[in-house]
């Protein structure tokens, strides 16, 4: 046992594992003296995984080739054969190792006595969890299952003549040509379910579709004026954007449908989007919230923004604090980056989005409460059509995203390396360039002059905030047009640490603009310097995610002001904790946001880091122009090839009709 904790120890101080994770090993050790070899290298491991975004071990593939599942980099690969050459040959013996201990509890088999860590799966693909994400995935589960198990009932009659209305072609404009027409089809299946999955890329109608679906909720309430309805997503920026998109989709809907409904009352009673951390009432120095099963949410209908982003722990939450009765709606693209915690719920969620497998039952409610034909190509004729499947849609034309930047992300997501190079050569616009093989040097170069195709840079916000405003209301115009510059142009990063990284250049470029006269005075704290929240605060009013300025008070002193949408809040910088400098970002911090023209920087020697769900997510914040950044040629393409594999139990236990305990 001694000489497997020194070897996981020495991984540590290698960096091959964290110092937590050979830590987890050690406490298993003092827990059960006699745990053998295989369960404190698959306890280690565990926790390895864990900090990496997956929920759970899988063992049979880590048995037969532990290189491969764990991506380590070359170096460590020689000495993780040789100590694997001492360990149990085959995953019986593996199961046996860890069946054999107090500290492990075989989910199909043992009672729960507090065991920290629990053997779930099934023979043939057995997963290994930490208690906690086992919990957290069995709640998930559970309460899939039953908000899955069978449609709300609806007149269809009734349905099919507001979705008419609410989907006829603008006055003034030709019908679309006949397809189906996926939005109007999701706004169906939302409808009869307690559970629903909207999904699809930039500008296919995500928040479009919701607006729809919320202006048919409140034609079929025969008391639409006690219709509670909450707007919610992962960040701050996710959450106003959301709000914002609703709005508008609901005033534009209110001349269509005119004095039928009354939408405009209906916004006015919905109120602002939150974060989810604010809208579940985020308890400082606890994982607990305000609103749980016991203290559920106040709402009829839950819409959630930027699905992907939500972990596994958030979703278990969530999911609880939700009233048994109430519609929880999702929006996000199956294809962007997971959360950055442990899980890919959405990715879980959406697996037979694209193939669609939905069965005879939807197939004709499509056809009589939408009008909508389902091609034989996405109908299940199994007779076992996935429940889940049932309240998905997959959005699959994007109104938004059909140019140079369109093409690339669309290559991109296929793994289509040469296609992305093509579209990245043949853009005639200047909207996309690659920048291969350079230094970081001309990363900070875009970042103060922009370039040919796309002139915007920091130098903007820069030149907003030098004119200055007198009087509070003037002020309040100002600080927005500040926020509102910054907005344009943002370096987007694949990793935190190191020159390539986010918080290199954000010194880096902070530097060159002070070198170059746009920032003054120096210290931590100075006008113009731009910030990201890195913890919920509550009390604040401020969260993870939300990024400001600082900017000169009104009465003096300084202030970092953040936008939600119209509305303006600052803090005192005294107040701000944690916070971090925001020139760069990573691409996980970015999703939610927008730009006019985003950078991404691609470093050397990135190994798994880099993953086509990355390069797609930095893509898809550009709104006019792109620009790839990468430190050496071949980045993108190795990239593209790489596709991140979330290890996780949710799937399965989902096709079994939550059957695997």
């Amino acid at each position: 046992m001694n000489a497997t904790l020194d070897t996981l120890r020495a991984w540590s101080e290698a960096g091959w594992l964290r110092r937590l994770d050979s830590a987890l090993a050690d406490f298993v050790a003092e827990l059960d003296p006699r745990a053998s070899p295989a369960l404190l290298v698959a306890t280690a491991l565990l926790a390895h995984m864990e900090g990496r975004g997956h929920t759970c071990l899988p063992l049979a593939p880590l048995v037969r080739e532990p290189g491969a599942v764990l991506g380590w980099p070359q170096e460590a690969q020689g000495a993780l054969q040789d100590f694997w050459a001492t360990l149990p040959r085959g995953l019986p013996d593996w199961l046996a190792a860890l069946e054999a201990s107090p500290v492990v509890r075989h989910a199909a088999q043992d009672a729960d006595s507090g065991q920290p860590l629990v053997l779930g799966g099934s023979l043939q693909a057995p997963l290994l969890y930490l208690r906690r994400y086992w919990g957290y995935e069995t709640h998930v589960a559970h309460a899939l299952a039953e908000r899955t198990a069978a449609p709300l009932p609806v007149d269809e009659v009734l349905v099919r003549q507001w979705l008419d209305r609410l989907f006829a072609p603008a006055a003034g404009t030709a019908p679309p040509a006949r397809g189906v027409d996926w939005q109007k089809l999701a706004c169906a299946v939302a409808l009869r379910s307690r559970l629903a999955v909207i999904t699809g890329g930039p500008g296919t109608g995500k928040t479009y579709t919701a607006a729809r679906l919320l202006a048919l909720l409140v034609a079929m309430d025969p008391q639409p004026e006690r219709l509670r309805v909450a707007l919610a997503a992962p960040t701050g920026k996710a959450a106003a954007r959301l709000k914002q998109s609703i709005d508008a989709a609901l005033e534009s809907l209110q001349q269509r449908v005119g004095a039928d409904l009354d939408l405009h009352a209906f916004t006015q009673r919905m109120g602002a989007a939150r974060t989810l951390h604010a809208l579940l009432g985020a308890r400082p120095d606890t994982r607990a919230f305000r609103h749980d099963a016991a203290h559920p949410l106040d709402v009829d209908v839950l819409i959630v923004d930027e699905a992907s982003m939500v972990h596994l722990e958030m979703m278990a939450a969530l999911l609880d604090a939700l009233p048994p009765g109430a519609r929880v709606v999702f929006l996000g693209d199956k294809d962007q980056l997971a959360s950055v915690e442990a899980g890919a719920v959405l990715g879980d969620l959406c697996r037979d989005a694209e193939a669609g497998r939905y069965g005879a039952e939807t197939a004709r409610f499509a056809r009589v409460a939408a009008g909508e034909v389902l091609p034989p190509e996405y109908l299940d004729t199994s007779g076992t059509a996935p429940a889940l499947a049932q309240h998905t849609v997959m959005l699959r034309e994007s109104r938004r995203f059909g140019g140079p930047i369109g093409q690339l992300a669309l290559a991109v997501n296929r793994g289509d390396a040469l296609g992305a190079r093509r579209a990245l050569a043949d853009d005639a616009t200047q909207s996309l360039q690659a920048l291969e093989g350079v230094a970081p040097d001309a990363v900070v170069h875009l970042a103060l002059h922009g370039r040919p195709g796309a002139p915007a840079s920091y130098r903007d916000y820069l030149a907003c905030m030098a004119r200055g405003a007198e009087g509070a209301q003037e002020h309040a115009d100002w600080a927005l047009g500040v926020l509102a510059a910054f907005e344009r142009f943002r370096l987007l990063c694949a990793v935190r640490e190191g020159a390539w990284g986010a918080a290199g250049l954000n010194q880096a470029v902070e530097a060159a603009l002070r070198g170059a006269g746009l920032l003054g005075a120096r210290g931590e704290w100075y006008a113009g310097r731009p910030v990201m929240v890195t913890r919920n605060d509550a009390a604040l009013g401020v969260f993870n995610g939300d990024i400001g300025i600082v900017l000169p008070a009104p009465g003096g002193g300084l202030r970092v002001y953040f936008a939600d949408g119209p509305q303006l809040r600052s803090v005192g910088v005294a107040r701000l904790a944690h916070v971090e400098t925001a020139f760069a970002m990573t691409v996980h911090k970015s999703q939610g946001s927008e730009f006019e023209h985003a950078v991404l920087v691609l470093p050397p020697r990135a190994g798994a880091v880099l993953g086509r769900e990355l390069v797609y997510t930095g893509i898809t914040r550009a709104r006019q122009a792109f620009t790839l950044a990468a430190a050496q040629p071949g980045l993108l393409a190795q990239a593209v090839a790489q596709r991140t594999q979330r290890a996780s139990g949710l799937r399965g236990r989902l096709d079994a009709g939550d059957n695997v305990v």
